[in-house]
């Protein structure tokens, strides 16, 4: 998908110099993912202490 954006340079460069990526096209995608990872993670740790799994660790740890 073609998109025009209007970025800061200075963002831009000091992103591009931070993670050795030498494209622009490249940075944003890095950058997407990342925002997807992290959101992703936010979601999963929501859960943190909300499940039941009923696991007796007694009994794991003499298998």
């Amino acid at each position: 998908m073609r998109t025009t954006l209007e970025l800061p340079d200075t963002l831009v460069n000091e992103a591009m110099s931070l993670t050795k990526i030498s494209t622009k096209t490249e940075l944003m995608k890095f950058a997407l993912s990342n925002v997807i990872q992290r959101e992703k993670i936010k979601g999963i740790t929501n859960y943190f202490g909300k499940l039941d799994l009923d696991i007796n660790l007694d009994k794991l740890r003499k298998r």
